[in-house]
Formats: structure tokens, sequence, C-alpha cells
């Protein structure tokens, strides 16, 4: 059993987020998902880019320390959705007794000298993807092996970005169910 901090898309704590925590807490796991937006939930992309700029990254993260911080003795996993999982990198990558990483559909840039060793780490991502394109990726994938991860990728040809959420146009059932069943193997593995 692993204890996860499942942190939510730009578009809020939506219920697919609920059911991802639901189906992990089902497979044994402790799943916490703090809510970055107070409750806020939007229906589109321009919607949660706006809310994102007028919180701000560094007040998104801090709050996401913040929900972080009476877990982390527990040697936390951390996961998100998209912008989430752009945090729970940041998190995971600041955090030395993190147990692993999971990534669905994003990722975030890395300062240099940041040590991961052999933190396992795994990304599901769409490809292509508009939002982390091939190049990016790679570059990505080299910066953190560079850092001494242990990174898995896993790219579904032609999804949309979120394509697990079952509330939005992007959703591939076959797809999502490909991605949780690797995900699920993983986690149980850390």
């Amino acid at each position: 059993m692993a204890r996860i901090l499942l942190l939510h898309s730009m578009y809020g704590l939506r219920p697919a987020v609920h059911q991802a925590a639901d189906r992990l807490r089902a497979a044994g796991h402790d799943v916490h998902v703090p809510d970055l937006y107070d409750g806020r939930v939007v229906d589109t992309p321009e919607e949660g880019i706006a809310i994102k700029e007028e919180i701000g990254r560094d007040e998104l993260l801090k709050r996401a320390v913040a929900a972080a911080a009476p877990l982390s003795d527990d040697r936390l996993v951390y996961a998100g959705f998209s912008l989430g999982a752009a945090i729970a990198q940041n998190l995971a990558l600041g955090d030395e007794r993190s147990r692993g990483l999971l990534l669905m559909h994003g990722t975030s840039d890395m300062a240099d000298g940041v040590a991961a060793d052999d933190l396992p780490v795994q990304l599901h991502v769409a490809d292509p993807d508009t939002y982390e394109p091939v190049d990016w990726l790679n570059a990505w994938y080299l910066r953190m092996r560079a850092a001494r991860a242990d990174v898995e990728v896993f790219r579904y040809p032609g999804v949309g970005h979120l394509f697990t959420d079952p509330g939005l146009p992007d959703h591939d059932a076959d797809a999502a169910g490909r991605a949780w069943t690797i995900a699920l193997d993983f986690l149980a593995d850390l």
C-alpha cells in the first residue's frame, strides 16, 4: 500500500479526480486529494488557464506543499493530472523521502542539478499532445535520467490530452483502461 497525494488538473477538482482516487483506494492505497482551486471547477482549457494564472504558480505550489506536509513523513507517492502532474513532479523532486511519482498527462521543467536517485517515475501521455510536444518530452526524459530517476514513459497514439477523464471530450476508454492497469501495477511494486 502507498500513501498518495493526487493533484487535479487545470480544470479543478472534477469528479474524474475523485473517481481516480476511488480506483486507487480500491487497490488498497491511502489517497489524499487536495483542492488547489478552493472549490472552483471549470469546463474549458481557457477557463482553467485563467484560474491558474490568477492564483499563480508559486501560490499553487505553496498550496500543494501545505497539503503534502502533514503526510510526507510516510514517504509519499506524488501523482497528478496535467497541471497537477507538473506540481507533483516539483514536490517529488523536492522531497528526498519521496516513494514515487505518477504523472498523468503532464510534466514540468527541472532545475539544474536536481537529484532523483532511483526515484520510480511513470508518465502516461497522449501521442501527440499539444501540451507535451515530442521534443519537450524527449528533453524531459533525458533530464530525468540525468537526475538518476528510474523513468518509464507510456505514449497513447491518437488520444486527447486528458484521455483518462470521462467527463471531457478527450476521453478514450480503451487508452484510459490501459493507463490505469499499468499505473496500478507500478504503484503495487513501490
